[in-house]
């Protein structure tokens, strides 16, 4: 589902116009502060309907403006334009999806699904165990709608019995057990066969950019069955578990078992991986994260992702950047970022569409 033009109005430091991006790749060079990354950017906005920067819409409002509008025309697979419009006026976000307002996000599922390769990822393979969840889940939340509402769900169920635990008020704790215990079994359950199905991907790809063989991915999940980690406990065997850690859960305020607490790590030969790799190993991790990321949803949904990378190749050396993105899998469009020294002809096909960016302003190359 290509972008075929993105239209702006006071976004950010971009110019009021309209960008035609019909191309399978398309390049936007430029020095840094300039709108290379605001055009990727409205990109995920129209994809997402949020920042990949700013939980704060505001701050993508142009300097003097009370609101912005960014409008986006893609193809569909059949050939027909659609369009996605978000407008940002006073403090309000809206969504109009071919002329009509979307209610929830989660409505974009599948319309334009984009993969995100930024300098941030670093935090997936060295961050805190939020940031690794964050990346599974968003793995998962790309193309399942049921997901993101079981997500939901236990989300507000866990807020609720935190706020229980918080109040001393414990006479819902048992309802709000079963609930989770429900919502949280069906989190583990998909996690566990996500990062079954990207274990197959990501080994072998990180193996054929640096020569190390055996890096896994692994899941150890807060509720665990007596047996082996890779057995899915039973639903009495997890409500056992919160109540036997219920007098921790009061006297800490907070619920301290549950999908919240699992943990993903990188393991080489039975010992960690990420605690003695090097800077660039772990950015390779985090960057072929990404590549996974679009290979494991093509091989879901049978559909190619849109790829946005964001200046990642910058602390790559010339053979590993030329590795990585002969690595890439078959996407409906690419777009890039590059500084203006950097040596983007390399990595460039006969229909790459670049693009100067300078002060908000671009101009076709």
């Amino acid at each position: 589902m290509p972008v075929l033009s993105v239209s702006f109005v006071n976004y950010r430091n971009l110019q009021n116009s309209t960008i035609n991006l019909l191309s399978k790749e398309i390049y936007f060079v430029g020095e840094n502060g300039q709108g290379k990354t605001n055009l990727l950017e409205s990109i995920y906005y129209s994809a997402y309907g949020n920042s990949f920067r700013t939980r704060a819409d505001a701050e993508a409002v142009k300097e003097g403006f009370s609101g912005f509008s960014i409008k986006t025309m893609y193809r569909l697979e059949n050939g027909t334009t659609e369009n996605i419009s978000v407008f940002f006026e006073n403090g309000k976000k809206k969504i109009d999806k071919n002329g009509k307002w979307i209610k929830d996000r989660k409505e974009l599922i599948n319309t334009m699904p984009c993969v995100l390769f930024c300098h941030d990822d670093l935090e997936f393979a060295i961050g805190e165990p939020e940031r690794r969840r964050f990346f599974i889940d968003q793995c998962l939340s790309m193309y399942d709608m049921l997901y993101i509402d079981t997500n939901r769900n236990y989300r507000k169920v866990l807020k609720s019995r935190n706020l229980s635990l918080k109040e001393k008020n414990y006479e819902m704790l048992e309802i709000f057990d079963a609930q989770l215990v429900q919502h949280g079994l069906e989190i583990e359950k998909k996690r566990r066969d996500a990062i079954f199905q990207f274990n197959q991907i990501f080994g072998k790809l990180y193996e054929k950019i640096t020569g190390i063989e055996g890096v896994v991915i692994k899941y150890e999940p807060s509720w665990k069955s007596e047996d082996s980690l890779n057995i899915i406990p039973s639903a009495q065997k997890v409500f056992e578990i919160l109540q036997s850690k219920r007098e921790v859960d009061k006297t800490v305020m907070t619920t301290m078992s549950g999908p919240h607490r699992d943990r993903i790590r990188f393991f080489r030969n039975g010992s960690e991986f990420t605690a003695t790799a090097s800077t660039g190993q772990r950015r390779l991790l985090a960057i072929l994260l990404r590549v996974g990321q679009s290979i494991f949803y093509s091989n879901v949904t049978g559909k190619k992702p849109v790829l946005l990378m964001d200046d990642v190749l910058l602390e790559l050396d010339p053979d590993k950047r030329q590795l990585v993105t002969q690595l890439l899998p078959d996407y409906d469009q690419l777009f890039c970022t590059f500084l203006p020294g950097e040596p983007y002809e390399r990595y460039m096909k006969k229909e790459t569409k670049v693009f100067e960016v300078d002060k908000g302003v671009w101009n076709e190359r």
